[in-house]
């Protein structure tokens, strides 16, 4: 899994470039001697005989004798570290020269270059985290978002590990029930009828598909939401575009057919990252570059996952309107009638009574409407009003193995429907049992370790 795990890594665990700070980090059994051999305090003090969580000021000498750098070295012996090892981190000047000179006499002290991801997986190897622990480092790393911040957080204080291993402990206590029938089935004892084991497992299949469910939710906050603006020509979409994104992105005209091509913009919606797509107009036309957009247009409601559709409050509907409102039908979708500042010459009651819940108001010039049309998106993304990041969110990984659990479930539900003797639901539950432990790493196979830390960074 790796070269050898008792080696002494090092890393340079900030950007590469020209900064303020350039750290340079030693994990392992030799981290401290290696940092005695080229590490010379102002103070004459050793490494060795410094207290834990200690920082130090001095000077990194190359073999000659000659200062590379003036640092500061933090230490934090084992086992209280992030990897439980001894743990020296060199904070130099930042620059390429500096931090690369200072890892390379690390490493002809002997330590080797760490892998991608290799601290964190020592931390999981030795015991400090569990595997969705890990997982959360690099999902901070990436957080788009506040909200997905703080998921990210939540889940490295292990409330993943704690729920799981709740419900692991759900299963094993059905298991000692079922056990005990199997044990003792010519012995006159008690035992707890399918009926009423039924109802618990049931209910442990609940907390999974719940665990499930907010997967995809988290999925948005993570990687966020593609929306399409649709509409004919000239009803305010690259006006809608641009006070949502707060820069003037489209051309705004009152000439029909301007947007040709999609314009698309990322943007922030109420903690929602979103790649909104103002598209070209939908009409008959003889331009073929407009036709083109027209095309385009249609594949980008296939593609969206939540599709804007604008109508003019001046404008009668027509059958354009409505051939465009069938496109809506299998799709998430808000009807926004804009430009409520004019005269009214829509049809109100065919919309409401035609897609009733989804039609909404709004003046794109006179900013009206546009706040809740936010809530509204983000109603719709994320399912719910209350904050999604007080739910437990799993992970893509994490979700197929509860999608796998949850049918051991179920088949272990079905035996006991079909009054199968007890080897059979407890076979079941005994599998259930070990899939669930591969989320917090129990029993994970080597391969999947270096697939989830190979998208780690070297030095972390």
């Amino acid at each position: 899994m790796l070269k050898n795990e008792s080696d002494t890594i090092v890393a340079i665990s900030t950007r590469a470039g020209e900064s303020a700070i350039g750290i340079v980090r030693m994990s392992g059994i030799d981290s401290i001697k290696i940092a005695d051999d080229i590490f010379f305090a102002r103070s004459g003090k050793k490494i060795s005989i410094t207290k834990t969580y200690t920082m130090v000021y001095g000077y990194i000498k190359d073999t000659e004798g000659k200062v590379i750098d003036d640092v500061i070295v933090s230490v934090m012996k084992s086992p209280r570290s992030y990897t439980t090892e001894d743990v020296v981190e060199i904070n130099c000047h930042g620059g390429i020269i500096a931090t690369n000179k200072v890892m390379e006499m690390c490493i002809s002290k002997g330590a080797r270059v760490a892998e991608p991801g290799e601290f964190t997986k020592r931390a999981f190897l030795n015991g400090r985290i569990d595997l969705t622990q890990a997982e959360s480092v690099i999902e901070t790393i990436n957080s788009k978002t506040e909200t997905s911040l703080r998921i990210a957080a939540k889940n490295a204080r292990g409330l993943i590990g704690s729920e799981i291993k709740r419900i692991r402990k759900k299963i094993l206590d059905v298991l000692v029930e079922l056990e005990a029938s199997i044990d003792f089935i010519e012995e006159d004892l008690e035992i707890t009828p399918y009926e009423k084991i039924k109802v618990i497992v049931k209910r442990i299949d609940d907390e999974i598909r719940e665990l499930i469910k907010y997967e995809e939710k988290g999925k948005i906050l993570k990687n966020g939401l593609k929306i399409a603006i649709i509409g004919k020509p000239n009803v305010g979409k690259s006006s809608l575009l641009n006070i949502l994104s707060k820069k003037e992105k489209a051309i705004v005209t009152d000439i029909p057919g301007t947007t040709r091509d999609a314009v698309e913009e990322v943007m922030l919606i109420k903690g929602i990252p979103v790649i909104m797509i103002d598209t070209a107009g939908i009409r008959k036309t003889i331009d073929k570059i407009e036709k083109i957009g027209v095309k385009k247009t249609l594949g980008h409601i296939k593609e969206a996952e939540i599709v804007i559709f604008m109508l003019d409050w001046s404008r009668k509907i027509d059958d354009d309107d409505k051939k465009i409102m069938k496109l809506l039908k299998e799709r998430d979708h808000i009807i926004c009638i804009n430009k409520i500042d004019l005269g009214k010459n829509i049809d109100m009651d065919f919309l409401e009574k035609k897609d009733p819940g989804n039609v909404m108001e709004i003046s794109v010039l006179k900013n009206k409407g546009i706040n809740t049309l936010e809530d509204k998106i983000k109603d719709i993304a994320l399912g719910e009003k209350s904050g999604i990041e007080d739910r437990i969110i799993v992970n893509a990984r994490q979700k197929e193995i509860l999608l796998e659990t949850s049918e051991q479930i179920k088949s272990a539900l079905k035996a006991m429907d079909n009054k199968l003797s007890e080897e059979f639901p407890a076979s079941d539950l005994n599998i259930a049992y070990e899939t669930l432990g591969q989320i917090i790493g129990e029993s994970v196979s080597e391969d999947v370790l270096n697939g989830i830390f190979s998208k780690f960074c070297i030095g972390k």
